[in-house]
């Protein structure tokens, strides 16, 4: 996938070992210009700049309060978590 947009990955972090929770995942969203999330079917796009965080957060963080895994950083858009389509439309297939 990554290949097909002459893409690299520049760091991959395993959600496992590495929690980004409350401070740290706020400041990840915050600093982005869009972030997309995808949960099953539906897409939702959010400004940080604009939106409510405390909607964004809901939306981002998992039950245990970490961020959803995949999360990828393309530039300053964060795409979170999986959706076909999303992943069409963002990253490329």
């Amino acid at each position: 996938m990554f290949d097909e947009k002459n893409s690299t990955i520049d760091e991959a972090v395993e959600a496992r070992k590495q929690k980004i929770e409350g401070d740290d995942a706020w400041n990840l969203l915050a600093a982005s210009d869009r972030i997309v999330v995808g949960r099953g079917k539906k897409v939702a796009v959010y400004d940080p700049n604009k939106d409510d965080k405390d909607e964004i957060l809901k939306i981002c963080l998992g039950r245990t309060g970490n961020l959803r895994a995949p999360t990828l950083k393309i530039g300053r858009l964060l795409v979170v978590g999986f959706n076909d389509d999303m992943y069409a439309e963002y990253v490329g297939k």
